[in-house]
């Protein structure tokens, strides 16, 4: 009768369990002993029928203020609270494996909140102590050789694995762990046993040749590792395992056509990515020496790429780089045109086609796509900038100068602002020269207009310092147009001196800093300077010929002088000024 009695119980217990919402907890009218397990249960099943795990935490809880000593409760609050809170979870689940040490569920949860935790110390002990009271759990065995692994324990983490082995035979991922300990104990030739025997008793299965193929290739036997590769090979050639681990093998023996060729069958795959298969082909094309020497290979890498992934903008771009590196420069231009249609619409395409354009100096089709982009990205203010440069090149300097100043709404940094009027600063010297040129302007006219126009530019140079102090390019135009203008020459020196400093051993800006010596009177160290960088540039620039002819010129070194304004005649500087400058010297050279 005291049997019927407390299953009856019982029954009334689930049966009342059952009915969820969010009324208060009601309080249980069952005997002191029997309500932790109520709470426990109602818990259970609010975790599980009505996914409210707040309420269940409550419940759990209530649990335990009901029986402090009531181990399921603590159990189920780390198990909820494992990945929000493992600190607590650990707390928690110590104390219910404290409650029931013979609950090996409870044993294995504490060493896992352990591990989320990352108190592998303790986790450690735990685990030595899991194998001698849980040893037919393989998982056990597999943890704490990981754990010796991270405590710098090698041996011990191969012992533990040994054991395993002896206990359940080989099984694939425990065998896989000691391999990987044999290596970096340098013993290979166990891991290289342990490989094999395995391949023995599962010789069909590929990754374990694949597995035994990399310990040769390891080991130095490259024509073993090449038998194994290839008996994997057969087993399935389509595995994208066995096609990565080969391309690793080539990769590191250096055998290149060998590595692209089986790269190109990764590229044909549809298993692999296509983002894989894009940095594979960026690492690839790295090095402009490998390119150039397996330009044909990589051509068809990138073909397979664009004919597969033709909407992929990445592939788009790679390819575009890709005919540009090759020369093919309109075709690179007709890619990216064709993506101009794309929704919604790349920006950098636009840049592309802008750049490509300008440097094969079309301004017509510079300002339609300029125009176009300006429609798509009104607010961006290198588009602006873009549509400036084109007035420039065309030399329509007053509309260059007002498209500039209306690109500086946009502009955000401080950095694009010094930018920004250092342009509008050149523009202003430009239009500065076209007036001292223009031949139908009266002398005075000319002179009145070209210093105002002076004025402007250095105001905005002076803004554009402002801005950024140390901005190179300004106070290299700036120093370089007062020399021009033989004003405020020490000034010049100052921002010269500071580019100098600023960067390292060009050639044009040395050439700046020595025309400002020159127009100082400092003759010697302007042709010290000046022989540098005629020296850094390799003769390569007119202009700097030509001032160093100038510079000569006045040491009364008038041979010398006129070797190189000769040198700048026939590199294509303006006939009439060499054929100027060399008159000159002859008529200098006969007053002796």
């Amino acid at each position: 009768m005291k049997r019927l009695s407390v299953i009856l119980l019982l029954c009334l217990l689930f049966s009342t369990a059952f009915v969820v919402g969010k009324a208060p907890i009601q309080q249980p009218t069952y005997p002191d002993s029997l309500r932790s397990v109520w709470f426990y249960t109602e818990g259970i099943k609010s975790n599980a029928i009505t996914g409210d795990s707040a309420k269940a935490q409550q419940l759990f809880e209530e649990a335990i203020r009901r029986d402090s000593n009531y181990a399921p409760a603590y159990y189920q609050m780390a198990v909820n609270r494992l990945e929000t809170d493992p600190e607590k979870a650990v707390e928690w689940a110590r104390r219910a494996r404290q409650l029931d040490t013979t609950n090996k569920w409870y044993h294995r949860f504490f060493g896992q909140a352990l591990l989320t935790a990352r108190k592998y110390n303790e986790a450690l002990d735990v685990y030595e102590q899991l194998c001698k009271v849980d040893p037919k759990e393989p998982n056990n065995y597999r943890i704490l050789a990981a754990l010796y692994e991270i405590h710098q324990k090698p041996y011990m983490a191969l012992i533990t694995l040994d054991s395993a082995e002896i206990r359940f035979g080989r099984i694939p991922v425990l065998s896989a762990m000691k391999r990987h300990l044999l290596v970096t104990t340098h013993q290979m030739d166990r891991a290289i046993k342990e490989a094999q025997a395995i391949v023995a008793e599962t010789p069909y299965e590929q990754q374990h040749r694949v597995a035994l193929a990399d310990l040769y290739a390891i080991a130095g036997k490259d024509s073993l590792a090449k038998v194994e590769y290839a008996a994997a090979w057969k087993i399935d050639s389509t595995s994208l395992e066995m096609q990565m681990a080969l391309e690793a093998f080539y990769a590191n023996k250096k055998e290149y056509r060998s590595l692209l060729e089986i790269t190109r069958k990764l590229f044909l795959s549809e298993k692999l990515p296509v983002e894989e298969k894009i940095k594979r082909f960026e690492h690839l094309t790295a090095r402009t020496s490998f390119y150039r020497q397996y330009y044909l290979q990589l051509n068809g890498l990138i073909s397979i790429l664009a004919i597969r992934y033709p909407q992929n903008k990445q592939v788009v771009k790679l390819y575009a780089k890709h005919l540009i590196a090759s020369g093919e420069l309109e075709q690179a231009l007709a890619l990216y045109k064709a993506q101009t249609t794309a929704t919604p619409p790349e920006e950098e395409f636009f840049h592309e086609i802008i750049n490509i354009e300008s440097y094969l100096q079309r301004p017509d089709s510079v300002a339609r796509y300029v125009d176009r982009a300006l429609q798509l990205f009104p607010n961006r203010p290198d588009f602006h900038i873009s549509k400036g440069n084109i007035l420039h090149y065309t030399k329509r300097y007053d509309e260059a100068v007002e498209t500039y100043k209306h690109s500086l709404q946009y502009a955000d940094t401080d950095s694009l602002r010094s930018v920004i009027w250092n342009l509008i600063g050149d523009a202003y010297q430009y239009q500065k020269e076209k007036i001292q040129t223009d031949s139908l302007a009266k002398p005075a006219t000319r002179k009145k207009k070209a210093q105002k126009v002076a004025k402007a530019c250095y105001d905005a140079y002076e803004r554009s310092l402002h801005y950024n102090k140390e901005n190179v390019s300004t106070l290299n135009n700036y120093a370089y147009f007062l020399a021009l203008d033989s004003v405020e020459l020490e000034k010049a020196l100052v921002m010269s001196s500071r580019v100098v400093e600023l960067t390292d051993n060009n050639p044009t800006y040395l050439d700046t800093h020595a025309w400002v010596l020159f127009k100082m009177g400092r003759t010697a160290e302007a042709k010290r300077i000046m022989q540098q960088a005629i020296a850094l540039d390799g003769q390569k620039s007119t202009e700097l010929l030509v001032h160093y002819g100038d510079i000569l010129f006045v040491l009364k070194e008038y041979f010398l002088a006129e070797t190189y304004w000769r040198k700048a005649l026939e590199k294509g500087y303006d006939s009439q000024a060499i054929v100027q400058r060399i008159e000159k010297s002859r008529k200098e050279q006969s007053k002796k």
